[in-house]
């Protein structure tokens, strides 16, 4: 059995074939298409012609894609939905979607703040208004709205409200309703993980039509048995029901299935990650095996949200990355780049653009184009150049690392050769010879994956019992999204003491992960 994965990117489309054993069999690069379906199939196309691997024996087709990031940024394919918030009298006094831009408020038929909610110890802070709800849902219904966001004070501790809610609405405007509930996709925070709920419900349609879409493709080309998964943020995979279900959890995807697979590629467990495009340097951190994720809230197309994501830092500097000489001898590396148009721009290709490739090639670190085209440039400049690059890669390493020690360094990304392989601050610099296309490879290995958290107050119930439910329960949570069950093991629990709750208090999140069913 073969696997196949793909990685959509803004510039490149890349897919791979792997074996049983793992092992790279093929692999290729294509231009992203302005319809990524005919980028996906030309890659599909390209990389089954090169292995010349059996059709029917390609058993799991795995997708990481942009689709959902880019619908919320450029304001396009967003569903019409329904806005429930459980909180009055407490939360009126902050009405909903408070700080969006006016053009992506729009998404929002209807919107109800009604009673009910929780205090931040489970106490019960008004009764659930059962009658309001149902009011609202069948004026949803009338207006013709398939998808519909809820959200709750503190459902993070208490999601009853929530759940009896979502039965109602599904009760009064039909199973097929598409309902996300807060306490299921974000964080501690009312606003945060109520407007990462309201992005879900509002991605609904986008997530079927990828999904679908992905599905065709694979069909048109004759792959017909292959199992499909999606890759989510954390650096594994879920099933195409669980993507429609929580289709926010896409977003981000790519530089963790770049993580991922330069881990894999390495052999390293615990490293920083630099993932360069031909535009934008990406560097994250493998925590044993899967991506370190980000401690804070992180805005999304002006939208801000606390569900988990990568923690990446993102620089101007790619492949393409435009190379100037300043008055007074100093060089500058990007911002701008001439990216997906280097093979024209670019001086080795016989352009007119210096480019930071350009640089790579005359100083003999790469082979590209023709080498001649690039003697003219002057050796100390591209010294220079070299020098700001390097600094600008060793500024964000010192960014990504959490003490002084030197950390080991992955360099990936079709643009990583533009990097030298010594860096301040590093104690090893890997180079993977497939590093080209590691996003497609971590899509192609990464495990399915459940997350638990609860806030839990060790006077009522004892650490050790405490953390065996939160073992069990993120434990099914990764079968529910497709793993087998005999396989999945426990990869990191947490326990913060939260100081301004009564008792002993603590946060608890464990996160399983298993192989695919």
């Amino acid at each position: 059995m073969y696997k196949l994965g793909i990685d959509v990117g803004g510039t490149n489309t890349d897919a791979v074939l792997i074996d049983e054993d793992l092992r790279v069999v093929a692999s290729v690069k294509q231009h992203t298409t302005p319809d990524a379906y005919d980028g996906i199939l030309q890659a599909v196309r390209a990389v089954l012609e090169q292995s010349g691997v059996d059709r029917g024996e390609i058993g799991q087709a795995m997708l990481g894609t942009t689709q959902c990031t880019n619908a919320i940024v450029e304001r396009k394919h967003l569903a019409p939905i329904g806005v429930l918030r459980i909180g009055a009298p407490a939360t009126l006094g902050i009405p909903l979607m408070v700080d969006w831009a006016e053009d992506l408020k729009s998404i929002a038929v209807d919107t109800a703040i009604i009673g009910g909610g929780f205090e931040y110890d489970g106490k019960e802070l008004a009764p659930f208004d059962r009658e309001a709800a149902a009011d609202f849902f069948r004026g949803l219904l009338a207006k013709g709205v398939q998808s519909v966001a809820i959200s709750c004070v503190f459902s993070t501790i208490r999601s009853d409200h929530e759940v009896e809610a979502a039965a109602l609405c599904r009760e009064i405007m039909g199973e097929n309703v598409h309902v996300s509930i807060s306490s299921e996709i974000g964080s501690m925070g009312l606003i945060e993980r109520e407007n990462a709920t309201i992005l879900n419900a509002a991605l609904y349609q986008v997530a079927r039509s990828f999904t679908e879409g992905f599905a065709r493709s694979l069909a048109d080309e004759g792959v017909t048995n292959a199992r499909i998964y999606l890759s989510q943020n954390d650096g594994t995979l879920m099933t195409m029901e669980y993507a429609r279900r929580y289709p926010i959890l896409t977003i981000a995807c790519g530089p963790t299935n770049s993580i991922r697979g330069a881990s894999y590629l390495s052999r390293l467990k615990n490293a920083v990650v630099i993932d360069v495009g031909g535009t934008t340097t990406d560097l994250g951190v493998i925590q044993n095996g899967f991506p370190r994720e980000s401690g804070v809230a992180v805005t999304i197309g002006g939208v801000r949200t606390n569900f988990r994501m990568p923690d990446v830092v993102s620089i101007g500097l790619g492949g393409g990355s435009i190379v100037r000489q300043r008055p007074g001898g100093s060089v500058t590396v990007g911002p701008d780049s001439v990216g997906y148009r280097i093979t024209e721009k670019a001086l080795c290709f016989g352009g007119d653009v210096c480019t930071a490739t350009d640089i790579a090639v005359r100083l003999g670190m790469a082979t590209l184009g023709d080498p001649e085209k690039v003697a003219q440039l002057d050796e100390a400049f591209a010294r220079k150049a070299l020098d700001v690059i390097r600094a600008l890669c060793e500024d964000a390493v010192d960014a990504m690392k959490v003490s002084a020690d030197d950390v080991d360094v992955i360099l990936v990304g079709g643009g990583s050769i533009i990097l030298p392989e010594t860096l301040a601050g590093a104690r090893s610099v890997a180079k993977p010879r497939e590093g080209g296309v590691a996003n497609a490879i971590g899509s192609a290995i990464s495990k399915v994956s459940g997350t638990y958290e609860q806030l839990v107050d060790y006077l009522e119930v004892p650490r050790e019992e405490a953390l065996s439910r939160a073992r069990a329960e993120a434990s099914r949570l990764a079968a529910e999204a497709g793993a087998i069950p005999g396989t999945v093991e426990i990869i990191d629990v947490e326990d913060v003491p939260l100081q301004y709750y009564p008792g002993n208090t603590c946060r608890v999140k464990v996160k399983a992960a298993g192989d695919l069913a």
